[in-house]
Order: structure tokens, then C-alpha cells, then sequence
């Protein structure tokens, strides 16, 4: 049963639309926070929303934005507080997960992925920061990735990016420790969402192999021989927004079914 410790708070999901972001969302509004929800496609944010409204009775803001494009973060921040006030809570969610041979990588694609999933913390956090900071329980959290503390073949571009989070996270614990702001990574092993499927395809065309065999070469990381469901890491996420969380900053939780490091 939720706390509903986040009531009035205001928190801003990126990648809000689907998966573990969506996920996020809905631990959030059973909390009883409000919520905006930013990413590029409106459809699935627009469901997302009517699904909280509906099932949480939650007072949801939708914002599309680019969140690689600093001047597309700026904008959506005015509106989300334009609609809910200062924003309390920042979950850094939505990323990409290209996967190919690091010799075929080319600038483009590793620009992109950087974008995305490294820059796009750096636009966020900055444009949320003094609500951040204002706020009696600021909170950052992160969805990294178990890609953040070791190596992956065949995705350098977001194993990178995920060591380039975690650091980011750590550096700004250190910096606003002093402050009731707190900042985390919660760092999911291979989890049941869209990203996954698209993994799974590229391991069959590339291997022949049925879809439970490419999904076995997923699982086998992780001890219990499982996906993570995005549900578990919502969980995660929703006990660091907790002002009783106030002690755990600085962190990266894994959230990997026992994945070692």
C-alpha cells in the first residue's frame, strides 16, 4: 500500500510515455504526487495520463519535448510548472539502447545516443534546478542502467552514456549534499519493456534463433533467469523520492535480480 508521502509534490518523468518510465509514473501518482510527463511522441503520454487520471485520480500534465534539446527542455520545465508550480521531483528516464559492432559505430549514431541518454541529464537537471533546490525534499533519480558499472558487447555508445549518468549522479550528491536535494541512479539489469523486444528481434535476425532463445541470451544475466518487470524498479524509484529517503543520495541501486558486477 502506497505512503502517499509525495502528496502536492511535483514530479517531472522523462520517457514518461511507456515501459519503466510509465511504470515510474504510475508508483508516483499513488503516492499522490502530481505529475508531468515528458517525451517526443504524444500518443503514449496522452494514454499514460488518461490511464493515472482514471486509475489514480492524479492531476497529469503532458509536455512534448526533445529532451536532447536544451531550448525543448527549457520549454517544457515553464509549462510544467505554469501547470502543477515549482517541480520537486526530476526523474531522468527516457533513453535509447542502439546496439551494433563498436568498428560500425558511426559519429552520428554515438552523438545521438550521448544525446539522449547523457545530455539530456545535464539539460534537465539544470533547467529544474532551482525548484530542485527551493524544494523542502528535492529529489533527482535516474534510470541508468547495469550498464553503468560494467561492460556490454556491442553497445559502447550506451554503456558509455550509462557510466557518464552514474558519474553525473555521484558528482552532484557530492556537490548538494549539503542541501535537501538528493540525487540517485536506480540501475535496472535486462527489464520487460519495448527496449528489450527490439534486442530480442535484433538477436534473431542476427542469430537465427527463436524468440526464447534470444530472450534466454538477455536472461541468463541475471541469476533468477528472469526479465525485471518494470514495476520493480518503479518500486525503487518511489522509496528515493520519500522525504523519509533523505539519507540516500548519492546511490545507484540495483535493481538486477542479483546481476554481479
Amino acid at each position: 500500500m502506497a505512503s502517499r508521502q509525495l502528496k502536492d509534490a511535483h514530479a517531472l518523468v522523462t520517457g514518461g510515455g511507456s515501459g519503466i518510465g510509465a511504470a515510474i509514473a504510475r508508483a508516483l501518482a499513488a503516492e499522490g504526487a502530481r505529475l508531468t510527463l515528458v517525451g517526443r511522441t504524444r500518443g503514449p503520454l496522452e494514454e499514460t495520463a488518461n490511464a493515472l487520471r482514471t486509475g489514480y485520480g492524479a492531476d497529469v500534465h503532458v509536455a512534448i519535448a526533445d529532451v536532447s534539446d536544451r531550448e525543448a527542455v527549457d520549454t517544457a520545465c515553464a509549462a510544467a510548472r505554469a501547470q502543477h508550480g515549482p517541480i520537486g521531483i526530476l526523474i531522468n528516464n527516457a533513453g535509447i539502447a542502439p546496439s551494433a559492432p563498436f568498428a560500425s559505430v558511426t559519429a552520428e549514431a554515438w552523438r545521438k545516443t550521448i544525446g539522449v541518454n547523457l545530455d539530456a541529464l545535464f539539460h534537465c537537471t539544470q533547467s529544474a534546478l532551482p525548484d530542485l533546490l527551493a524544494a523542502p525534499a528535492g529529489r533527482i533519480v535516474t534510470v541508468a542502467s547495469t550498464a553503468g558499472v560494467k561492460g556490454y558487447a556491442y553497445t559502447a555508445p550506451y554503456v558509455a552514456s550509462k557510466h557518464g549518468a552514474i558519474g553525473l549522479t555521484r558528482a552532484l550528491a557530492a556537490e548538494y549534499a549539503r542541501t535537501a536535494l538528493t540525487v540517485n541512479a536506480v540501475c535496472p539489469g535486462f527489464s520487460d519493456t519495448g527496449i528489450v523486444d527490439t534486442a530480442v528481434a535484433r538477436i534473431q535476425t542476427a542469430t537465427g534463433r527463436s524468440a526464447d532463445q534470444a530472450k534466454a541470451e538477455l536472461t541468463r544475466f541475471n541469476p533468477q533467469r528472469r526479465l525485471i518487470e518494470p514495476a520493480e524498479v518503479a518500486e525503487a524509484v518511489a522509496w528515493l523520492c520519500r522525504p523519509s529517503s533523505r539519507s540516500i543520495t548519492g546511490q545507484t541501486i540495483m535493481v538486477a535480480g542479483g546481476e554481479v558486477m
